[in-house]
């Protein structure tokens, strides 16, 4: 690609920033109308740009992928629609996919902002709106990159496909249309980050995560008095059995800790991989008086690209059965694990094209040079590595208080989310290569 095309580039995205801001407040207005209001109007500006346009229908249930899995339980049900668009290359250039969620977390009406969450107000250089962040603006700006591109005067030599897919609640809109026989040399997710410093970050690298539960028992004095205080020695507190099985968990991320190491990961955080409990609850009804008959422990371990989520998961398994014979109580009634979801590392290194592509796609576009953050565990970049071996980075505007994270008034950095519409028109030009149309 030629300084002139680039310089093309950055003279249409930013006569075209307004236009940028106000498709993505569009999109914001249009969720009170439902998720299949704002797939439709993408495959409409889809179409707008020259784009062939496909929906596809699915059930998040029936898609099988490779070392990754989630019960059923927490898996969405419903039939679920994914939109393809296609702009074929004039030729000789390499393809490209770029995808994000239209989809975000659960509205509720008793939401506690102060700015209407489905109005898309512009409040002090801030888009603020349900979803905006997670991730309405990856959506929006795979549209407002190929209008630049359009206004530029040019078309991408390489095959450019955009997908709008469902990914909240695992409903595996990726998976879908990449085990349905779409693929590319490479991918690009598009999502904002609270990372503080926007589009000068590359999401080159994701961590593995395996989250499960382990069940504790305990067993009930042999009484029907309604208290079971007098007769506790004669119980088995499950408490106390948990803090057996807390002991092995704890003692499986130490031998992790010092035995597993991936070398950005080290450098960001000072570890590789960690056994969190997240959450420790008895099944009772929660009187101090009664004995329960079950503790409840939920867990996530991450693990660096390169460990099998198969070794991770068989690890796990030898801990609680190892503390389970050591503890003649838990030998004859052991603790029930179960494994919730898993989802395999991947990663980018940074000799690779596509990251030398992207990072100077931001360099230009932002006039800095981009950072990694690798402490991105089971970002969706994954999904094309993993499932199809398609090379995948992830970038995104600068946004804040996201409602996934119990936030209020999520935002996105207005003149950010405008910066990264003209870094993607970049990386297409420089990764697919552009042909001028005049």
């Amino acid at each position: 690609m030629t300084d002139d095309a680039m310089a093309r580039v950055q003279r249409a995205a930013e006569a075209g920033g307004e236009g940028a801001v106000a498709f993505l407040r569009e999109l914001i207005r249009l969720q009170s109308a439902g998720e299949a209001a704002v797939q439709a109007r993408l495959a409409e500006a889809f179409a707008a740009l020259g784009c062939t346009v496909e929906r596809r229908r699915y059930r998040p249930a029936e898609i099988r992928l490779r070392d990754e899995f989630a019960a059923d339980a927490a898996m969405a049900a419903e039939e679920r629609e994914a939109v393809l668009a296609r702009l074929p290359g004039t030729g000789g250039g390499r393809s490209v996919i770029f995808f994000a969620h239209p989809d975000g977390e659960p509205f509720q009406p008793e939401h506690g902002w102060r700015h209407d969450p489905l109005a898309g107000d512009l409040d002090q250089g801030r888009i603020h709106g349900w979803g905006v962040a997670d991730d309405l603006a990856g959506v929006a700006t795979m549209v407002e990159a190929l209008r630049v591109l359009e206004d530029a005067g040019l078309r991408p030599k390489g095959e450019v496909i955009l997908a709008s897919t469902p990914s909240k609640r695992h409903a595996r809109g990726v998976h879908a249309l990449l085990h349905g026989g779409v693929t590319a040399d490479a991918a690009v997710y598009l999502h904002p980050a609270e990372s503080g410093i926007g589009m000068r970050e590359v999401k080159a690298l994701a961590a593995g995560q395996l989250v499960f539960r382990v069940t504790v028992p305990g067993r009930l004095p042999d009484t029907n008095e309604p208290g079971h205080t007098a007769f506790a020695h004669v119980a088995v507190n499950p408490v106390d059995k948990a803090m057996v099985v807390l002991a092995a968990l704890r003692a499986l991320d130490a031998r992790r800790g010092a035995r597993v190491h991936h070398p950005a990961l080290d450098a960001a955080i000072g570890r590789s991989t960690n056994l969190l409990v997240g959450d420790m609850r008895t099944l009772g009804d929660g009187r101090a008086s009664r004995v329960a008959p079950a503790v409840q422990l939920s867990c996530a371990l991450s693990f660096p690209p390169g460990e099998k989520l198969a070794d991770v998961q068989a690890e796990v398994e030898a801990a609680i059965a190892e503390a389970a014979a050591a503890d003649p109580f838990l030998r004859e009634t052991p603790p029930r694990l179960e494994f919730l979801s898993g989802v395999t590392g991947a990663e980018v290194t940074l000799d690779h094209p596509l990251w030398l592509a992207t990072s100077e796609a931001v360099r230009r576009g932002t006039g800095a040079a981009p950072e990694i953050n690798p402490l991105h565990t089971s970002s969706d970049i994954r999904n094309p590595m993993v499932q199809s071996g398609i090379p995948c980075v992830g970038l995104g505007p600068l946004c804040g208080d996201l409602t996934q994270n119990g936030g209020r008034d999520e935002w996105v950095d207005a003149a950010d989310y405008r910066r990264g519409v003209a870094v993607v028109a970049g990386l297409i030009a420089l990764w697919c290569d552009v042909a001028r149309n005049d």
